[in-house]
C-alpha cells in the first residue's frame, strides 16, 4: 500500500484491541519519527505500552484501549503546529501503510501528563496508534468547490489535490479552509480558532499528495 491508498483507507479510529505493537513495527514507526523530527525540527516521540494519553473519563466514554501514542511536541515557534499537523498527516499515512489505525487528538488529551513527559516542549495535540477495533468510516465533507477555487480552467492536478485534502482529519471535521490556485501558484486559508496551525499542516500535506508537489508552489 501506497500513501495515496492509505489516503483513501484513513479514517478516525478510536478504540483499539488488546494486541500490542510487533517489536518491528515499533523500530520502523521510530525510524520514520527520527527522520520527520530532523527534517523539521521537531520533538514528535512514540510512547508504547502507555495508558496516560487521556483521562480517566476520556478513556471510559471515548478513547477505549489506547496503549501506544505519538506525543505531538517542538520547540516553541509561530509555525510549530502547522509543521506538526503536515508531518502528523505523514506520520498518521505511513501508520496505516503498517497495517495500523489513527486519531489525531488535539483537545481532548491529558494535556498536563503530555507536557510532563514532552521535556519541555510544547504539545500540539496526540496521534493515538494501533490495532482498531474497526476501520473506522469516511466522514462527512464538503464539497470540493466548497473549499477550492481556481482562476480560470481548472487543472487536473488542482482538482485531484482538492479531493485528496478532503481527505485530510481536521478538528471537529469542520473542514474549515479553502484553497485557491492560480496558474501554478497555490494559497490556503484556514479559520478553526486555535486549531487553525495544525488543520493547515494537515491539509496542506494531503494536497500535495493528490496534486503531485512538482505541478505548483505554495504562496
Amino acid at each position: 500500500m501506497d500513501f495515496k491508498e492509505a489516503m483513501r483507507q484513513r479514517h478516525m479510529v478510536r478504540r483499539y484491541m488488546d494486541r500490542p505493537l510487533p517489536a518491528e513495527t515499533v523500530k520502523e514507526l521510530d525510524r520514520y519519527v527520527d527522520k520527520m523530527n530532523q527534517s523539521y525540527g521537531l520533538a514528535v516521540e512514540l510512547k508504547t505500552e502507555d495508558s496516560s494519553a487521556f483521562n480517566a473519563v476520556i478513556k471510559l466514554v471515548l478513547a477505549k484501549g489506547v496503549r501506544n501514542f505519538f506525543v505531538m511536541a517542538g520547540k516553541d515557534a509561530p509555525d510549530l503546529d502547522e509543521r506538526l499537523g503536515y508531518c502528523g498527516a505523514g506520520l498518521m499515512l505511513y501508520a496505516q501503510t503498517l497495517g495500523l489505525n489513527t486519531w489525531w487528538v488535539g483537545g481532548t488529551f491529558n494535556r498536563k501528563r503530555m507536557t510532563e513527559i514532552s521535556h519541555g516542549n510544547r504539545v500540539a495535540g496526540v496521534v493515538t496508534v494501533g490495532y482498531g477495533q474497526t476501520q473506522g468510516v469516511p466522514h462527512k465533507t464538503r464539497r470540493p468547490e466548497q473549499v477550492g477555487s481556481y482562476s480560470g480552467d481548472e487543472p487536473e492536478w488542482f482538482r485531484r489535490g482538492i479531493e485528496a485534502a478532503l481527505l485530510a482529519p481536521t478538528a471537529l471535521a469542520k473542514q474549515a479552509f479553502m484553497i485557491t490556485g492560480s496558474g501554478n501558484k497555490v494559497s490556503i486559508r484556514c479559520d478553526n480558532g486555535i486549531f487553525s496551525g495544525v488543520d493547515t499542516g494537515l491539509v496542506k500535506y494531503h494536497f500535495e499528495l493528490g496534486a503531485g508537489k512538482a505541478n505548483f508552489v505554495w504562496v
